[in-house]
């Protein structure tokens, strides 16, 4: 059977049906039908024979199939049983792919250690190989799968993604161009190139989700990220402040840092050279970058050393 029978709207309706289950709008099943939008993912991950592909959510495994052709491997998650058998049947011809029916997330903040410990594997065959994340993301799970494996420290070369649209844009959003513009934007903008390869209609899914969809690219700027002392306080402090997006900054520093004189807030914000009313929405992503730097050397001022 061909990829383009297996992708078809109406074959896959047949299988669901064949099978006794479908799709589950609450795990976000919406099965990309079109091929030409298949093989563009394809060709925008620009896949070599060092990469090690991370897909979540194989599905029936349409995707999977493609990415396999020209990689060094395949770690495929799926976390409904049903996908898992489904897909395992489609896959048992590629002998690359590693499919693993379990959770992508351990929680909100983490990746699954299991999905992790198989990928540092096939990363750890060659010193040559390389990551890359190329996925029809399920939209429950897009934020923290993106944003975590940024915050990981292996070898990511390349995301080329399809999430919600709405998701797209929070995710390239400028400081007071847009309402968009908050957290994530931030936090993947200092550290990321992102662009919106292309914007998709409910048209080429089934089932039409009831919203727009779009494909971005995800590459990573390790220049700028090396200019983040500590990426972790840096995420904490960005999410902290953005609590209160409406509230001038100082007011969101001073929640966040309950431990630091107001008084040494508003000399570090003084210092560099941010106006007192300014809010967290007027920063951009370099701005933020300076503002952890220097309040994570306030923090250890302060912090209380053993005698």
């Amino acid at each position: 059977m061909s990829l383009a029978d297996r992708q078809t709207r109406t074959h896959l309706m047949r299988l669901f049906e064949r099978h006794g289950f479908y799709p589950r709008a609450d795990l976000g099943q919406n099965f990309l039908i079109d091929l030409n939008i298949i093989d563009f993912v394809v060709l925008e991950a620009e896949i070599t024979r060092n990469d090690v592909i991370l897909e979540i959510g194989a599905g029936t495994g349409g995707l999977t199939t493609s990415l396999a052709r020209d990689a060094a491997a395949v770690v495929s998650v799926e976390f409904d049983p049903n996908m898992y058998v489904l897909a395992k049947e489609v896959l048992s011809y590629c002998p690359n792919v590693t499919l693993i029916n379990a959770d992508a997330l351990k929680n909100k903040n983490h990746l699954n250690p299991e999905v992790m410990s198989v990928v540092e594997q096939m990363l750890a065959e060659s010193p040559e190989r390389q990551l890359k994340l190329i996925a029809n993301l399920p939209y429950a799970v897009a934020t923290p799968v993106i944003s975590n494996l940024v915050a990981t420290n292996l070898p990511w070369e390349r995301m080329v993604v399809t999430i919600q649209y709405e998701l797209a844009q929070r995710m390239i959003a400028l400081p007071k161009a847009s309402s968009n513009y908050g957290a994530l934007s931030i936090w993947l903008q200092a550290q990321c190139h992102l662009k919106m390869l292309k914007k998709l209609g409910p048209q080429v899914f089934w089932p039409k989700p009831n919203v727009d969809s779009g494909i971005v690219s995800i590459l990573p700027d390790l220049d700028r990220q090396a200019k983040i002392i500590d990426r972790e306080f840096f995420h904490e402090l960005v999410r902290g402040v953005f609590t209160h997006r409406r509230k001038h900054l100082r007011v969101g520093l001073s929640n966040h840092f309950r431990d630091l004189p107001k008084a040494k807030i508003d000399d570090a914000i003084q210092e560099l050279g941010l106006r007192p009313d300014v809010r967290a929405e007027q920063l951009d992503p370099d701005a933020f970058v300076t503002l952890s730097n220097r309040f994570r050397e306030l923090v250890i001022e302060v912090a209380p050393r053993d005698e």
